[in-house]
């Protein structure tokens, strides 16, 4: 049993050092005392990898209209809208904050901030840094910021173990630290942005921190999950043996970029108007599809881009390939879909508060319903800078005076054990991948049961929360798709399923404005 260290005192606790971790730690008093825990090393997040950009209106022939009613097309009539109008109309003021604080965004000749295109966006309305190193750029922005607040710790290397909960409210966490020491840590109010959960499928273009922690803390306390099912696949991730799956950003296909069979042939002019261009979730099941067809792998051709725009835009993909031999400007490139976001996770109103009180979330493992059934490209980088802002005011505002007494902490304590991930990997990608159907689903449901002990770790509790919602949901929407309900249903638009401890699923709808500081208002529907 690993040693139990004494109880420490914090005002507030923040769990992933990624952009909405370190967004709302900017708006916490600069004195407050706050613990930020990284699971791995601090800059490891998937912000870090993140390619393509973010997107935000700054030209005269876009609006936030436009991006608005993009969001909601490609969210597959899930979108809460008024999170949408929160995220569009909050983008000018987030990215005036970064060019204050030092961010690099690439400009034209003329000094304008340069602009690509990505999928499903009917404006050139992404913004990037370094060619498609955005992500990367907007860390170190938020870093180097934080580093002024004199009352944050960070700690690298821990893992998150169990929320405490005294009276029904989130009053601190235990955690391991580096060195194998369990710890209990007091605070006022508790923020988790732990980020996504790729790393529950073999093929994922996320960091191996990605398990999908912040849900499966979240769920065990007993604060309410949402859109489980909803996992994103990004079509484009390098399918090359002894390579990581890397991601080809979208911003290529944005530039001309095409997809081939192993024939030559470009096979999404048929699956779609918009060809390469269309939403992430139908190019993904084009992809994989034309790979079980033919049983060949599918490739990414940009060499009709030319070498020198190639180098310049893309310099991050450009030197990664070449490490395996691949030159972008003239060779196709093997790609397969790989899991890339969660549109669904914590449940939260628009400025973080979730079900639970003292308990807030935000970014990628929150669901405010800003992203529907299917993330709109780029938005998560803003939303990570919009959401995460807001989580940190609401926290600052709302906390209680003093921390938790930690009156809870013994029922709170378990001891983790090791889940194999491997087979874990292996049951979410047979049975809750791209392409779903109810055998799979129940398959799924049965490995991971078989999997359970006591102390299982938070990965398998989030594995089988997305497995319940997706068989839960007999209709294809978004990036949830079902070859035994394979087209979407009028009587599941706008409807959301919800998971809380011992309550198993149900399907609630999001109606009108939630209030401030609190989970949207829903209403029962059977389901």
């Amino acid at each position: 049993m690993p040693s139990r260290e004494p109880s420490e005192n914090f005002d507030f606790i923040i769990i992933g050092a990624g952009i909405a971790g370190l967004r709302a730690a900017l708006e916490l008093p600069h004195e407050a005392r706050t613990l930020m825990l990284a699971k791995d090393a601090r800059a490891e997040s998937a912000t870090e990898y993140a390619q393509g950009g973010i997107a935000v209106v700054t030209s005269a022939d876009d609006s936030e209209a436009l991006h608005a009613a993009d969001t909601i097309a490609a969210g597959d009539g899930l979108c809460h809208a008024p999170a949408v109008e929160v995220l569009v109309r909050s983008g000018g003021r987030a990215l005036e904050e970064l060019l204050a604080w030092g961010a690099e965004f690439d400009r034209g000749p003329a000094g304008e901030l340069a602009r690509t295109q990505e999928a499903a966006h009917s404006r050139r309305r992404i913004l990037h840094a370094h060619g498609d190193s955005t992500g990367r750029e907007i860390a170190a922005t938020l870093s180097r910021q934080a580093e002024k607040l004199g009352g944050l710790e960070w700690r690298p290397h821990c893992e998150a173990l169990a929320l405490v909960v005294d009276d029904g409210a989130a009053g601190g966490l235990l955690y391991r630290d580096g060195a194998g020491a369990v710890r209990h840590a007091r605070a006022r109010a508790v923020l988790v942005a732990t980020g996504g959960l790729g790393q529950l499928y073999r093929d994922t273009t996320n960091p191996s921190v990605a398990t999908g922690d912040g849900p499966g803390l979240a769920y065990r306390a007993g604060a309410e999950l949402r859109d489980m099912e909803f996992v994103q696949f990004h079509p484009t991730a390098l399918a090359l043996a002894g390579a990581p799956r890397f991601l080809l950003s979208e911003a290529l296909r944005g530039e001309g970029a095409v997809l081939r069979n192993a024939k030559g042939e470009r096979f999404m002019l048929a699956a779609h108007p918009a060809a390469e261009l269309a939403p992430r979730d139908v190019v993904a099941r084009a992809v994989e599809s034309e790979i079980r067809r033919t049983g060949a792998a599918c490739y990414l051709d940009a060499t009709g881009l030319g070498r020198e725009q190639l180098e310049r835009h893309f310099p991050r993909i450009t030197r990664v390939l070449g490490e395996y031999g691949l030159r972008l400007a003239d060779d196709v490139v093997p790609v397969r879909p790989a899991a890339h976001y969660a549109m669904g996770g914590i449940a939260t109103g628009l400025d973080g508060a979730t079900t639970m009180a003292g308990l807030y979330a935000a970014g990628e493992c929150a669901c405010t319903g800003v992203h529907g059934a299917n993330r709109l490209a780029s938005n998560s980088l803003l939303e990570g800078l919009v959401f995460g802002a807001r989580a940190g005011r609401a926290m600052a505002g709302a906390a209680r005076s003093q921390p938790s007494s930690g009156a809870g902490v013994n029922a709170a304590l378990a001891e983790a054990s090791e889940t194999p991930m491997d087979e874990l990997r292996t049951a979410m990608s047979e049975g809750a991948g791209v392409v779903r159907n109810g055998a799979g689903l129940a398959a799924a449901a049965s490995q991971l049961e078989r999997l359970a002990a006591p102390g299982s770790s938070l990965a398998l509790t989030t594995a089988q929360a997305v497995v319940r919602a997706a068989a839960a949901r007999h209709e294809s929407r978004g990036a949830h798709f079902r070859e035994d309900f394979p087209a979407p249903s009028c009587a599941w638009t706008r409807r959301h399923s919800r998971q809380r401890l011992g309550a198993g699923v149900d399907f609630v709808e999001m109606k009108g404005s939630p209030v401030s500081g609190g989970p949207p208002g829903v209403s029962e529907s059977s389901g």
